[in-house]
């Protein structure tokens, strides 16, 4: 971690012991896109992290031993490069404690497990307008050109 980071940062894969933790920042991060989902896409989301044979996989950031971030992530085969591919799909660090490095540090977790894993790349994706995430993402990559498209299946 850099010397910007708090002190008293850990950052740990979650147990079940951290639902309860994770589920109050999952509420600030989908109050934060202005965001709500059912209860049952929360709940599996919960038991797909909870699953040791499911990829998806959290890591929690604690500040002197309060939840204070988190990131959703999985690793996945790619077509492009002979090795994994490392997905942040989410990262949150509560407002109150943003700024004190936890993001950066959270992102630096998950490239370390990256290069343990023998993953190729690293990637994610923001909104556009996410201002401070832009900044904080520039400090480890730079956007790749590519445009996001997506369409709902269901229904």
């Amino acid at each position: 971690m850099s010397a910007g980071v708090a002190r008293g940062l850990a950052i740990r894969d979650a147990t079940p012991a951290d639902e309860a933790a994770w589920r109050g920042l999952w509420a600030g991060f989908l109050a934060f896109y202005d965001m709500t989902l059912p209860e049952a896409v929360t709940a599996r989301t919960w038991r797909l992290i909870a699953d040791p044979a499911h990829p998806m996989s959290l890591r929690i950031a604690e500040l002197e031993g309060v939840a204070a971030g988190f990131t959703l992530w999985q690793t996945h085969d790619s077509s492009w490069v002979p090795a994994p591919d490392l997905y942040l799909e989410d990262l949150f660090v509560r407002p109150d404690l943003r700024g004190q490095g936890i993001g950066q540090a959270l992102i630096a977790d998950l490239v370390a497990i990256g290069r343990a894993r023998g993953c190729a790349r690293i990637y994610w994706m923001t909104e556009e307008t996410n201002a401070a995430a832009r900044r904080l993402y520039d400090g480890f990559a730079a956007p790749d050109g590519h445009i996001r498209y997506r369409a709902d299946l269901a229904g």
